[in-house]
């Protein structure tokens, strides 16, 4: 027999040795011996209170073994010689889709712009260390994507779009730890990312599939309104009738080729502003009630924050606890900053976006012109400012929260995890006011809302504008470009997603897509 429990474990209770089992005991009016073992299913910290709860989700297991296997497989199988899909970009939406096509017998040939995950070190190193962009090999585009070297975190709120446990499944199979089956926010860590990764590359090339790197696409040749071929930067033309378009959301270079051949395009809504940036103790002390060190059972704390502000939301966004301010710039004369964690979260610094909604149908009057692409060309430009702003290098532009928020420069700044340096400037006046102006209402809100937060100890870092992609690519119901026939996009690049989990759901989805008919 097997009972599911939810258990509530004070601090000082989950000391004692066994005590899931102790409790699980109790509440089932049992003795210990009949129950065979402990099965945890989720886990979570419940500390509104200054007495801190864990709570735990158990399956107990009643006279009857624990499973040692997990319930899902991946049935991979030899495709070296099965029709192929050509995917575009290897991040978690072309990752997910190269593994279900070897599930469903058809042969993923994987185009990826950048490096394999080892040699994108070299020009991360070159970001943070030279200033110097990579424009194909950055902490965007490479094996992995974005996520590889930003974080890892798997939370997700997309629970209707396919099967979470699965892709949680399929990261523990290819090497992550287990415990992301069991977290509330679960999250892999930089540091460890990658050799998951690199397993899942193996994986692909072991059933016959295949993953091109420093391969970029820069057009598509289209007879009678299906695709034909790719073509390569340089010069080789590959012929292709199934496309999985997962690129990302920062490769604009794929925007402008299908505005260029009049591909539909959409404008989509996104979102924009800035890093904020505080010591860890401070977001532990607030979130903990402590005055001290945090309990050495607890993580590094996190928040999440939102704020109506003149009706559009101010929030929070990819909060890193414990974590680093990375240069995610794609490009040299642009700053974008982002945020990432190492597994064990032990930095000393806490980091999160915080980003105004911006509505693509009435806030850039001034970019009417560019039609589709006027939410990107927005984003370019901010993007821009702060390059200049920040010295015209990798170093970023940036104020005390206290000082932004009051509207005077900085004459010093706190110290940061953000490599490449920070430079004082005007951030308050340098964003336009749409963005600037809700930022210094919205933080004095979370002010409010967390005691301790808005202080002179914290940095705000210039611009956070890589939120989502600013434009989409549409699909029809069968997930296929209502105009071109085999082209799927996919992902965040496409608009279909918000992180690693729901694109890797979708690269899963559009790939059950691609092979139908073939």
């Amino acid at each position: 027999m097997i009972k599911d429990l939810q258990l509530r474990i004070s601090l000082k209770e989950e000391k004692i040795p066994n005590i899931l089992l102790i409790k699980s005991a109790e509440n089932l009016g049992m003795s210990r011996d009949k129950i065979s073992g402990i099965k945890v299913l989720r886990k979570s910290i419940d500390a509104r209170k200054p007495k801190i709860i864990l709570n735990y989700k158990v399956a107990v297991y009643i006279n009857e073994p624990v499973p040692e296997k997990s319930e899902y497989t991946f049935d991979y199988k030899d495709v070296s010689k099965a029709k192929p899909i050509h995917i575009i970009g290897f991040g978690p939406a072309g990752i997910y889709a190269a593994l279900r096509c070897i599930e469903l017998g058809f042969k993923p040939i994987v185009l990826e712009r950048g490096k394999n995950v080892q040699d994108r070190r070299r020009d991360l190193k070159a970001i943070n260390q030279d200033h110097f962009v990579n424009e194909d090999s950055n902490y965007c585009f490479g094996e992995g994507g974005a996520g590889t070297y930003s974080d890892g975190k798997l939370y997700t709120r997309s629970l209707k779009r396919g099967d979470v446990r699965r892709i949680f499944e399929n990261l523990v199979f290819h090497g992550a730890t287990d415990q992301i089956l069991v977290d509330a926010h679960p999250h892999i860590g930089t540091n460890k990312l990658p050799k998951v990764v690199t397993n899942i590359r193996e994986t692909i090339l072991k059933y016959g599939g295949e993953v091109h790197f420093e391969t970029r696409v820069t057009d598509f040749k289209i007879k009678n309104n299906k695709i034909q071929a790719i073509q390569l930067l340089n010069g080789e033309e590959l012929s292709a009738n199934r496309v999985i378009l997962a690129t990302g959301h920062s490769a604009r270079d794929i925007y402008y080729l299908l505005h260029k051949k009049k591909i539909a395009l959409e404008a989509k809504s996104f979102a924009m502003g800035v890093r904020v940036e505080h010591p860890q103790h401070i977001i532990d002390s607030i979130q903990y009630h402590c005055t001290g060190q945090r309990d050495e059972l607890l993580p590094a704390a996190s928040y999440s924050l939102v704020q109506q502000v003149n009706n559009r939301g101010v929030y929070s966004f990819c909060m890193c606890p414990g974590g680093f301010i990375v240069p995610a710039a794609t490009a040299n004369g642009e700053v974008v900053v982002n945020g990432m964690s190492p597994s064990r979260r032990n930095n000393q610094f806490a980091n999160s976006g915080i980003v105004v909604e911006l509505n693509v149908e009435r806030d850039f009057p001034k970019y009417e012109h560019f039609g589709v692409l006027k939410g990107l060309e927005y984003q370019k430009d901010l993007e821009r400012l702060a390059f200049t702003a920040g010295g015209r290098t990798q170093s970023a532009p940036a104020q005390r929260l206290t000082d932004f928020v009051e509207g005077r420069l900085s004459s010093d700044l706190n110290s940061t995890s953000y490599q490449p340096g920070l430079k004082s400037a005007p951030l308050h006046s340098l964003l336009p006011k749409l963005i600037g102006g809700n930022l210094r209402q919205g933080f004095k809100a979370f002010g409010e809302k967390m005691k301790g937060y808005y202080t002179a100890e914290a940095n705000v870092v210039g611009v956070e504008s890589r939120t989502s992609s600013p434009v989409s690519i549409p699909r029809n119901e069968n997930l296929e470009h209502p105009e071109i026939e085999g082209l799927f996009p996919c992902g965040e690049g496409g608009g279909y997603a918000g992180g690693i989990v729901s694109a890797a759901m979708d690269g899963e989805r559009c790939a059950e897509a691609a092979v139908i008919g073939l």
